[in-house]
């Protein structure tokens, strides 16, 4: 008898299991509570106009001509939250761009990876390539990443004035070379008197036109 009664208690105890669980679900709405990855971008209750693109989602037409007003119906994304110019709720609004893709657009309106191994003082100047990201409030057709060739635009503190002060005050003994870090130069300098002045002054023509910068390969600041 007492063999029977064990499986007939376990059933009920998984029967009590089950209704519970389904009373969470139904008080739950059977949805998840978990929030998006991309509602950290957007503001609560700002302008829908206003949104990051990655908090809507728009309809746009790919056959617009370049360079001309156009305007998108878009939609904000679920948990999203935004108010139109009287401040009232909405999930449907009007976006108004420029029609050009990512990519076509001015400097600033982007972010780019930033390089350090490439020299900035060279002839020709060198390139290097960047990922570019699209800022959160500017809209734009096509990938708002992608890739691009820029012209080596990094600094490592050096200063120009203070070069050219060197070489102009201290140039004889290398003090210039030394700061850029150009220690051979700077050596050669001061075991020579600075070319016996020839090389001091070449080197006051060349750090004043910029033609000679630092060792790193970095820009004046």
């Amino acid at each position: 008898m007492a063999g029977g009664v064990r499986p007939l208690r376990g059933l009920r105890a998984l029967c009590r299991v089950l209704l519970f669980l389904s009373q969470f679900c139904i008080l739950s709405g059977g949805e998840s509570t978990e929030i998006p990855p991309y509602v950290m971008k957007c503001p609560s209750n700002g302008l829908c106009s206003r949104l990051p693109a990655d908090c809507i989602d728009c309809t746009t037409n790919f056959s617009c001509i370049y360079g001309k007003p156009v305007t998108f119906d878009c939609a904000v994304k679920p948990s999203v939250t935004c108010v139109d110019q009287d401040f009232k709720s909405q999930k449907n609004f009007i976006i108004n761009m420029t029609c050009r893709f990512c990519w076509q657009l001015p400097e600033t309106d982007y972010e780019c990876t930033n390089s350090t191994s490439c020299m900035t003082v060279s002839c020709p100047r060198q390139r290097y390539p960047a990922n570019c990201t699209v800022r959160d409030h500017v809209h734009c057709l096509g990938n708002r990443t992608f890739p691009k060739m820029l012209y080596c635009n990094w600094t490592g503190g050096y200063k120009w004035s203070t070069a050219l002060a060197l070489s102009i005050t201290l140039g004889g003994f290398g003090a210039d070379r030394f700061y850029l870090g150009q220690w051979r130069e700077g050596l050669g300098k001061l075991f020579s008197f600075g070319g016996l002045g020839i090389w001091t002054l070449i080197d006051v023509l060349l750090i004043g036109v910029g033609y000679v910068g630092p060792a790193d390969g970095s820009l004046y600041i």
